[in-house]
């Protein structure tokens, strides 16, 4: 039987894992991260996971310390599954039949962090998971196999995430018996086809009003809970906007971009380059909004608040 290294973390690790062991390929080690304090911890346990079927499973802060133990193992494979840190080519050098990473996108595109959150932002209606070998240059390596998913256009982060959490585990699954029989066929990646994208911080999500309001909309579902979500400020207090609908898209015109209550009583945003959201959930103040919150003048956004 072959023998693996495994670095996991997050859903997709989970789901991963439990598709190795569903094959019968028991990791004779399996590397994963200490849950950050700071950080909101919505999905499942790769440890927890790892303890339950008597794995042996390390936690280092980095992985680079683990590579004596790599090269006394010897594995034939070696994989990771969204583990947050790059693996130095040395490390992956001890994996004698390959190393190979599950990456949340449709490989070449949107290599790099957070593919699931830029591909929304950036209004794809598809992205998918991608099995391909590792190399030194992050998501670069000859693919195995990959699976798209549709993002419909109210899918936030989560949804989408979801989605490719399922496609992760149905294309490790269905390429394991290549994989292990020495039969799979992996092909090249054309990079310059591609897209990188680095990483996002909180305040990447304030909204700038000037945009149309598809693209707001866009950020709204990209970096909606359990992500910190978009963010404005209105009259002095700070608006989280975490669910939003396109009611008018932009072709509507441009304008100033006020925040109102409509015909309808529904709390609307007109955005500066055109179009109208309908904010269906938020806080204002570290209260929930509500339209009624608002008297009968429109209060400006952005530049104009």
């Amino acid at each position: 039987m072959a023998s693996a290294v495994v670095f996991a973390y997050h859903d997709v690790g989970v789901r991963c894992l439990s598709a190795l062991l569903a094959a019968g390929l028991r990791p004779r080690l399996v590397v994963t991260h200490r849950d950050d304090p700071r950080e909101t911890i919505w999905f499942g346990s790769v440890e927890k996971l790892a303890r339950e079927n008597d794995l042996e499973v390390v936690t280092p802060d980095d992985p680079r310390e683990l590579e004596p133990r790599l090269a006394a193992l010897a594995p034939h494979f070696l994989f990771s599954f969204y583990y947050r840190h790059m693996l130095p080519a040395p490390m992956l050098a001890h994996a004698r039949r390959g190393a190979f990473n599950m990456h949340g996108s449709l490989l070449p595109k949107y290599r790099g962090r957070v593919p699931v959150n830029w591909a929304i932002l950036r209004g794809e209606r598809e992205t998918g998971a991608s099995l391909h070998e590792m190399v030194a240059r992050p998501d670069a390596g000859r693919l195995v196999d990959q699976m798209a998913v549709p993002i419909l256009p109210d899918d936030t982060a989560l949804d989408v995430f979801r989605k490719v959490t399922v496609a992760a585990e149905i294309v490790l699954h269905r390429s394991l018996p290549a994989l292990l029989a020495g039969a799979a066929k992996l092909t090249p990646q054309d990079l310059a086809a591609g897209s990188y994208f680095g990483g996002r911080k909180p305040e990447d999500g304030r909204i700038d009003w000037r945009q149309p309001a598809r693209r707001i909309h866009d950020l709204v579902r990209a970096v909606a809970p359990p992500y910190p979500g978009a963010f404005t400020d209105v009259a002095g207090e700070r608006l989280r906007v975490l669910r939003t609908r396109v009611l008018e898209d932009a072709a509507t015109g441009s304008g100033a971009a006020t925040l109102s209550r409509d015909a309808q009583q529904r709390l609307v945003a007109r955005c500066g380059g055109g179009g109208i959201l309908h904010i269906l959930d938020g806080e204002w103040g570290g209260k929930p909004v509500a339209a009624a919150q608002l008297g009968g003048r429109p209060v400006p956004l952005g530049e104009n608040a």
